[in-house]
């Protein structure tokens, strides 16, 4: 418990009561202590993460930014190739698969490339 506790970031205490609501599932092992499954702990702790909304960036360090139209997208498991046109310009990036699925990054899909140094950043305008 007390280790489910450390990688999970919160007190013994917490993950008692987390058990005790039926939020986590622990077994007993053979002494009679309650023990989390490592398994259902991932799964427990996946289920926890959340990424924070940054709200609507105002300013970003990238100076190059191309507004265009996502041409074509080709995901396998872990990576996702996004091509846009914009204007006279394609722009290739490739990015996780899934910042490419939270973006909902689809042929026909309006977009952003923002570019630095050898970075491609696709961001989403805001709508009007």
């Amino acid at each position: 418990m007390s280790e489910a506790a450390r990688l999970l970031g919160v007190s013994d205490d917490t993950v008692r009561r987390w058990v005790d609501a039926g939020r986590l599932v622990a077994s007993q092992d053979d002494r009679g202590r309650r023990v989390v499954d490592g398994q259902a702990l991932a799964e427990f702790a996946s289920s926890m993460a959340y990424a924070p909304d940054p709200g609507r960036i105002v300013q970003e360090s990238a100076r190059n930014r191309f507004r265009g139209i996502v041409t074509r997208v080709i995901r396998d498991r872990v990576m996702a190739q996004v091509e846009l046109q914009a204007g006279p310009f394609r722009v290739v990036s490739l990015m996780s698969r899934e910042a490419a699925d939270e973006l909902r990054l689809e042929v026909g899909v309006v977009a952003v490339a923002a570019v630095k140094s050898t970075n491609v950043v696709v961001e989403l305008p805001e709508s009007p």
